[in-house]
C-alpha cells in the first residue's frame, strides 16, 4: 500500500475556539430606508464637488501606448494575406448564394400557396 504524501493532521491540531458575538464586532443592520437615506448623503456630497481638471497630456500617453501594442502586433505576410483574403470571398460568396436559395424557395412558397 503506498504512503499518502499529504501529513496527517491530529486532533490536537484542530483547536476550536468559542467565539461570541460581541468579540466578532459584527456592525448593525440597517433599515433598507436609513440605507437609501446614506447614500442619496454620499451623492450630494459628490455633487458639491469640483470637478477635477482633466490631466494634460492624455492624449499624448494614449497615442504613445497605442504605438506600443502596435509594434507587438504578428503581421501577416503577402502570402498569408492573399490566401486570408481568398477564403474571406469564398465564405461570403458561399453565403450569399445559400441565402439567394433560401429566399428564392421561401419567395416560390409563398406564391404557390397565396397566388
Amino acid at each position: 500500500m503506498a504512503k499518502s504524501k499529504t501529513k496527517k493532521r491530529k486532533n490536537s491540531d484542530y483547536k476550536q475556539t468559542a467565539v461570541t458575538a460581541a468579540e466578532t464586532k459584527t456592525p448593525e443592520k440597517k433599515s433598507t430606508l436609513s440605507r437609501a437615506q446614506d447614500r442619496a448623503e454620499k451623492r450630494q456630497k459628490n455633487k458639491n464637488k469640483p470637478k477635477e481638471k482633466r490631466e494634460k497630456g492624455r492624449w499624448k500617453e494614449y497615442f504613445r501606448g497605442v504605438k506600443l501594442e502596435m509594434r507587438k502586433v504578428v503581421w501577416p505576410t503577402r502570402q498569408e494575406l492573399g490566401s486570408y483574403t481568398a477564403v474571406v470571398l469564398a465564405v461570403c460568396a458561399a453565403f450569399a448564394l445559400l441565402f439567394w436559395g433560401i429566399d428564392s424557395a421561401v419567395l416560390a412558397g409563398i406564391k404557390a400557396i397565396c397566388f
